[in-house]
């Protein structure tokens, strides 16, 4: 009869922990690799919502260097017209006309900076909704980082301790800021107390 060598238990059992160590510390790896990508994601709504607060404030800063101008103009002209109506009959001819042709214009000018200023308005709407889409996707990378982070030192740990349960916790972890990173991206759901 043959003989059959049969594995000892004690190389099997340290097989199977090679194993589970291998796969923990490749899932640690992705794990890193999506907190990068986590913490990309967050740094980038950050400066993109801080540049357009930035450039919102710009924009009403000139949006009311507008409605400045346009008032001015309105109180000239109404000061001429007053002007007008009070003298306008002792005034000569030529000084009457002057000063019509100067009511067009400041009418015009106060028209300009009125189309002006709504322009202006609108674009610093779009950047505040700009800003407003940023801040809401921030709260969704800080809690993916978080639990990114919490995932990687439980992966470590059950690398350590030979843990599979620690393993599943960590596992689980790492699910949930991926779920959160991918939120913080596309804004897929909204949890009211995030914002």
């Amino acid at each position: 009869m043959a003989e059959v060598e049969l594995p000892n238990i004690e190389e099997l059992e340290e097989e199977k922990k090679k194993n589970f160590t291998r796969r923990a510390a490749l899932t640690t790896a992705i794990f890193a690799v999506i907190l990068a990508i986590t913490s990309l994601g967050g740094n980038n709504a950050m400066k993109e919502m801080l540049l357009a607060q930035q450039q919102a404030s710009d924009q009403w800063g000139f949006y009311q260097a507008k409605v400045i101008r346009e008032h001015l103009y309105r109180n000239e002209k109404l000061r001429l017209e007053t002007d007008l109506l009070e003298r306008g009959s002792l005034m000569k001819p030529g000084a009457k006309e002057r000063i019509e042709s100067m009511i067009k214009r400041m009418a015009e000018e106060e028209a300009r900076f009125g189309a002006e200023k709504k322009a202006i308005e609108e674009e610093a709407k779009k950047l505040e909704h700009e800003r407003d889409v940023n801040r809401s996707k921030d709260p969704y990378f800080d809690y993916a980082e978080v639990l990114l982070q919490i995932a990687i030192v439980l992966a470590s740990i059950s690398i350590l301790s030979g843990s599979r349960s620690v393993f599943y916790f960590a596992i689980i972890g790492a699910s949930l800021g991926t779920l959160f990173s991918l939120n913080g991206y596309l804004l897929i759901f909204r949890i009211p107390f995030f914002h």
